[in-house]
């Protein structure tokens, strides 16, 4: 999947840019990243309520193995009525830009440090 497809299926969510990451794309919208696209399949950033409307219309979770073992991340498969239904899309996209944003919000920010010149005087 490229990013002019991508840009297709949320075409009614609105503008959206990709980045390489991950072997595959970051979906980002609103300043936040919102989507994977790894191979063909395109993964939406989900919290339990949207996990669990996305499982009951077929969709599976990103997963990979590391270390020999199986690693998930919060992204579930755009379920295959969404990648004919633009509409669809978009709602799904706007919950996880939405998702994504709270994410965002509730990271602690992080602290730079001050070094302080002292001279000797």
């Amino acid at each position: 999947m490229d990013e002019a497809g991508i840009a297709d299926i949320f075409a009614a969510f609105g503008p959206v840019r990709c980045r390489r990451m991950f072997g595959g794309l970051g979906v980002y919208a609103e300043g936040v990243m919102f989507a994977l696209a790894v191979e063909d399949t395109l993964y939406l950033k989900a919290d339990a309520a949207l996990a669990t409307r996305l499982a009951a219309a077929g969709s599976l979770i990103f997963s990979y193995e590391r270390l020999g073992r199986p690693v998930t991340l919060g992204f579930w498969s755009l379920p295959e009525a969404a990648l004919d239904d633009v509409d669809l899309a978009a709602e799904l996209a706007g919950l996880a830009v939405s998702l994504a944003h709270k994410a965002a919000a509730s990271r602690r920010p992080t602290r730079r440090r001050v070094v302080r010149n002292h001279r000797a005087e």
